[in-house]
């Protein structure tokens, strides 16, 4: 099963193109930086485009509405 499911995070962002620009900003911003919001060893994912995901349903990215 694919983690996370792309119905939580559709519950959390409106559409599935705003989705991909959200974690793919957030996985460029983790390969610049390496800056990871929750302990390395704590995501289910290693690539950069999952963690991002991981942290929208988790709530650390906050979605806003503009």
């Amino acid at each position: 099963m694919i983690y996370p499911s792309i119905d939580k995070l559709l519950n959390i962002v409106d559409s599935k193109y705003e989705l991909v620009h959200i974690a793919a900003r957030r996985s460029k911003e983790i390969s610049e930086t390496n800056y990871l919001q929750m302990p390395k060893n704590e995501y289910n994912c290693k690539k950069n485009i999952g963690r991002a995901l991981e942290e929208i349903v988790e709530g650390l990215l906050t979605v806003r509405k503009s």
